[in-house]
């Protein structure tokens, strides 16, 4: 067995020359660590032909905190195993896991560097005319494939005890269902948001219904979750769509997924309130993420029916009656999810580039209060959310 130790560039340089077969080895290469974000080393490899691809190594604690906060590095095994198997099922939008060693807790992944990050793109008032349909049908398609009305119960039960996740889901469940709605020095919001962060935490029936996600989140294995579904976890330009990252992946919620990513195209779009100062440039971009959202709920709604009304395994399960009541439970607990998403990107620990790259406190403080109201409004008539009919006429409402 490999000893774990963590990469500098000399070290991912050597151990994928050592593999030999992803390179012309007469060739030389040359590499280089880049920040993903909060939790991991990422290198970029390169041959002077111009092949390159991506080696990506857990730490044995948060980056973005230090060792103060250790995490296993059981998630690079998760996350490998979560890309191959969305990736049978969805392989033109599912990054490509070309090597992976668990004792070291690497993958070597396809380079994605010419594609755009979703998040920054959107924050450049960039648009993408396949992005919508490409998610849904992702999300889609890999939630139906690992449910229980395609997988026998033995099958099921097994990968339910491969992918439990549950230091990664700890961090899931604290950071959108407790810490926003309590006092917790992980919270990080400015003191103008006081009043209506108190107001939220004082709201009775939101901490009820915050309660039903959590235990939602907790006990229902529904399918193999990506798990952090955010538009910084997304390649793109027009005519591709990637997901990356699955790390935080494991047996959940279906709506969870799905509410996550849209949760994301809502705080851009309140974000943009504040970004394009040119009115028909912002009413142009706002007016895109919305139809992107409807797009996205419409697609996901009429994929996963088909999808049931097909391929559905399962003999009970495939009952029309149920199949119309399980796609209309995905849809309210999605919008509950979106609301906890903008609730915990505002005031929790983990925030967005979209508001955070605001310069002007009074246009952010603005934007702040915007996304707490619409998270709130969108927990407390989730249940109202029973097709993407319902929720996009409950989201244009609390918009306009």
């Amino acid at each position: 067995m490999t000893q774990y130790s963590v990469f500098d560039s000399e070290k991912a340089l050597g151990y994928v020359a050592s593999l030999g077969s992803l390179f012309n080895l007469q060739a030389p290469l040359s590499c280089y660590e880049f920040g993903d974000g909060n939790l991991n080393l990422v290198f970029r490899i390169s041959d002077s032909a111009g092949r390159s691809i991506i080696l990506k190594q857990a730490l044995p604690y948060a980056r973005c905190v230090g060792e103060s906060w250790p995490l296993t590095l059981d998630r690079a095994r998760i996350e490998a195993s979560v890309l191959k198997l969305h990736g049978v099922v969805c392989p033109e939008t599912t990054v490509k896991v070309l090597h992976q060693n668990d004792q070291l807790a690497l993958t070597i992944l396809e380079d994605l560097g010419q594609l755009a990050i979703l998040r920054t793109a959107l924050n450049n008032g960039e648009t993408y005319p396949k992005l919508s349909k490409d998610i849904a049908t992702h999300l889609a398609t890999t939630s139906f494939n690992y449910s229980d009305f395609v997988l026998t119960p033995a099958k099921k039960k097994s990968l339910v005890s491969e992918f439990l996740n549950p230091e990664l889901c700890a961090i899931t469940e604290e950071l959108f269902f407790d810490d926003p709605y309590h006092q917790h020095e992980r919270n990080d919001f400015p003191i103008t948001l006081t009043e209506p962060v108190s107001a939220l935490r004082n709201n009775a029936q939101l901490r009820l219904e915050v309660a039903k996600l959590k235990a939602k989140f907790l006990c229902s294995p529904q399918t193999l979750l990506h798990g952090d579904v955010h538009t910084g976890s997304i390649f793109v330009d027009a005519n591709t769509t990637k997901v990356i990252d699955p790390e935080f992946g494991f047996f959940g919620p279906i709506g969870f997924d799905l509410g996550s990513f849209v949760g994301n195209l809502l705080l851009n779009y309140c974000a943009q309130q504040a970004r394009i100062e040119s009115l028909p440039q912002r009413r142009q971009m706002q007016t895109y993420l919305i139809s992107c959202i409807a797009e996205c709920l419409l697609t996901f709604e009429q994929s996963w029916q088909t999808l049931a009304n097909t391929h559905t395994q399962d003999v009970t399960l495939r009952d029309p009656a149920y199949i119309d009541h399980f796609i209309s439970s995905i849809m309210q607990d999605a919008m509950g999810y979106c609301g906890t998403e903008l609730i915990r990107r505002t005031i929790g620990l983990a925030h967005v580039a979209d508001i955070e790259g605001i310069e002007d406190k009074t246009a952010r403080f603005a934007v702040e209060q915007h996304t707490l109201l619409l998270g709130e409004q969108l927990i407390l008539n989730s249940s109202s959310c029973t097709s993407q009919k319902n929720t996009m006429q409950l989201l244009l409402s609390l918009l306009n």
